[in-house]
């Protein structure tokens, strides 16, 4: 019994002090921003809201001279995307990914005219975001990040065993007045105990974002079937000459709106080439998702909607991004769930930080002893 807690304990060590700075960091950097925000929309609202003059204009700017005039500045090889308003009083968004540039710029719903601009790693919540989200790795960050998501779950697991009482119900006192290691060390297995879940979900759903193949494996789980974007069709090899002239962005805008009337468009996702669908996204009543995961697809070339995809009817890994997004930020249950979820990211880095600290500390008197008795 005794060899198999050392086990235990051994791959707790092991595991935390392998992976538990990334965790550390995920955990500190995710309840920062959920703070950083607001307060960053409140000192740059030349960015996040139109000018008082047009926030109560009924007439939205045209999205076609917009596209047009940022292809000229960025490029055809730029991918280009729009957020629209959802508020009143929102600016309008053109995300911008280009060989010379990647950021977003922010613009006026109504005249379209260029309220600012920032690049992705511009301001500190912008950095902080992509410390949190990649660990300014892209696609390998992603990956990491996964990965550190299953240890933690074996951190949980581990931690869990070595808690658990011999006898129930146990001690679950947290003694506070010897010293500062008897304190950390009962602060940190009781708050791991008790907050070990909460911190799963968002170490769980922050991975499931993070890294796209996770939902392949839960559609593999329960057996569904990945739905996938739409393939354009073939055109006639006789078009007239109406058909040759591709429709605006506007107009393919009304046709997906009218495919979608219960919706709100909240995404236009432009087209890297008219070889590929294009596809609007759309929040429906009901559905979790701050931004939607409902879609549009459309054929860039005649504007023809080829697919209306609700996110309910999507397939199960894709339709969790629909939960795992708002929980992860704690956007589902309001400023109380946001409020729980900055505290349970404070607690996953004092649990990594009193971790290490422990672990270090013991070291330090077990080195000591044995020089003593050398």
């Amino acid at each position: 019994m005794t060899s198999l807690r050392s086990l235990w304990l051994r791959l707790h060590r092991w595991f935390a002090l392998s992976l538990g700075w990334i965790l550390i960091l995920a955990g500190l950097t995710g309840a920062v921003l959920i703070a950083a925000q607001p307060l960053d929309r409140w000192a740059h609202p030349e960015f996040f809201k139109a000018s008082a003059a047009t926030q109560t204009a009924a007439q939205a700017a045209a999205l076609a001279p917009i596209l047009e005039q940022a292809r000229q500045e960025f490029g055809g090889k730029a991918t280009l995307r729009f957020k629209l308003p959802q508020q009143a009083g929102d600016s309008l968004w053109l995300r911008v990914q280009s060989p010379s540039w990647r950021g977003t710029v922010y613009l006026n719903p109504v005249s379209g005219e260029e309220q600012g601009r920032r690049g992705e790693t511009e301001g500190f919540v912008n950095i902080l975001f992509k410390l949190h989200s990649t660990l300014l790795l892209e696609a390998d960050g992603k990956a990491i990040l996964a990965w550190t998501a299953l240890a933690y779950v074996l951190l949980l697991l581990s931690g869990v065993i070595l808690w658990w009482p011999k006898r129930w119900p146990g001690n679950w006192r947290i003694v506070l007045n010897k010293n500062l290691m008897r304190a950390l060390f009962d602060l940190h297995r009781m708050g791991g105990v008790v907050m070990g879940l909460l911190i799963a979900v968002l170490v769980v759903t922050g991975a499931y974002m993070a890294w796209r193949p996770l939902g392949d494996v839960l559609n593999a789980l329960s057996g569904s079937t990945a739905v996938k974007a739409p393939k354009l069709p073939t055109l006639s090899p006789n078009p007239s000459a109406a058909a040759l002239a591709p429709p605006s962005l506007d107009a393919m805008l009304a046709s997906a709106r009218a495919a979608m009337p219960d919706g709100q468009a909240s995404f236009v996702q432009i087209a890297a080439n008219t070889k590929q669908a294009m596809r609007i996204r759309f929040r429906i009543p009901g559905e979790p998702h701050p931004n939607g995961i409902s879609s549009v697809w459309l054929d860039p070339r005649t504007g023809a909607v080829l697919a209306v995809q609700r996110w309910h009817e999507l397939d199960t890994g894709a339709a969790a991004v629909a939960i795992a997004y708002p929980l992860h930020t704690g956007e589902l249950g309001g400023v109380l769930l946001e409020i729980i979820t900055a505290l349970t990211g404070l607690v996953l880095g004092g649990l990594g930080l009193s971790g290490v600290w422990l672990w270090w500390q013991r070291r330090k008197a077990r080195t000591l002893a044995r020089t003593r008795l050398s």
